[in-house]
């Protein structure tokens, strides 16, 4: 039998507030107890709609756990950056447009096999799960999010980088017909970012396919993006379809633009302000209220061993 010993930082599963508590008591009474129930049974597909979609909700790994409720999906889901479709905090009606059938996932560089992989081939060779996870953004807001996909891990063992890949490079689509916000000639489209293999290999790092026990709605980055909570929002790119295996450190969209602001690694740091603002609080969405912000985003007893060695880097934007 497996024992999971708690990090300092996790608190019990059933603190966590579940999602419809979080919810506005206008909207919970709009619900009603017949819709309330039409919610908790699992929906039939409509036409068009990818199998895998049924799989959701996929089951809760009680080892990642928060110490504070879940932001309401309504709240999550109307505030987001998505550079592509706007610079808008208001982007989930733009994202839309954003097509995510079919949609093939491009493996290439330094791996076992170059290939093409549908993207509902790799839901379903995959280990699924749902994990409680914060998100520190480096404007200075958070939220705390159920996403639910793969471990990143899990998807190295499945795709088998070569020896000498030390970084894990990966991009997003690119089609300004369907996402005008690629049409800005300012940014250096499309959309990269990367980390290294020994963070793509920790356990923290995840693939995510679904939030809130759903598929993953438009403006979160369906249909597949990362999650990387110990580093600013930033890095966990949106709406993945290529990842390389490179023994070459990658530049992000950010970075490239903004080299003095944004930087390769991004760890998240309340003592190591941003050039034009402090980063030693958040504001947490849908609560008014500013929180202190923790080192590592709170994960460092996970990732702090990644960085030994490395302080001379720039490890804070």
């Amino acid at each position: 039998m497996q024992y999971h010993r708690r990090r300092g930082w996790e608190l019990p599963e059933s603190m966590a507030t579940p999602e419809a508590l979080v919810l506005s008591r206008r909207s919970v009474m709009a619900l009603g107890a017949g819709a309330a129930l039409t919610a908790m049974a699992r929906p039939a597909l409509a036409a068009g709609e990818p199998e895998t979609d049924a799989l959701h909700p996929y089951p809760r790994n009680p080892a990642y756990t928060i110490e504070r409720p879940v932001t309401a999906e309504a709240i999550n889901g109307a505030y987001n950056n998505f550079y592509e479709f706007g610079t808008s905090k208001s982007v989930a009606p733009m994202a839309q447009a954003l097509k995510t059938r079919p949609w093939v996932l491009k493996v290439d560089g330094m791996v076992e096999k170059e290939r093409e992989i549908g993207i509902d081939d790799l839901i379903m060779a995959l280990p699924r799960e749902e994990r409680l996870y914060r998100h520190r953004c480096v404007e200075a807001w958070s939220m705390t999010i159920p996403w639910s996909g793969f471990p990143m891990k899990a998807l190295m063992d499945y795709l088998k980088p070569l020896a000498g890949a030390k970084y894990v490079r990966m991009e997003t689509f690119y089609d300004p017909k369907m996402a005008p916000g690629q049409k800005a000639p300012f940014y250096p489209w499309p959309y990269v970012e990367g980390v290294t293999i020994e963070e793509a290999s920790n356990e923290l790092a995840f693939m995510v396919t679904g939030a809130y026990g759903k598929p993953l709605a438009k403006q979160f980055g369906a249909p597949i993006r990362l999650a990387l909570p110990w580093k600013y929002g930033f890095k966990s790119i949106k709406s993945i379809a290529r990842i390389t295996f490179t023994d070459k450190r990658p530049k992000g969209l950010w970075e490239a633009l903004q080299s003095s602001e944004y930087g390769f690694w991004a760890n998240v740091n309340p003592e190591v302000s941003h050039p034009r603002w402090s980063q030693a609080d958040e504001e947490v969405l849908g609560t008014g209220k500013r929180i202190p912000t923790k080192l590592f985003n709170g994960y460092g007893e996970y990732v702090a061993g990644l960085y030994k060695g490395l302080e001379k880097e720039k490890l804070w934007m």
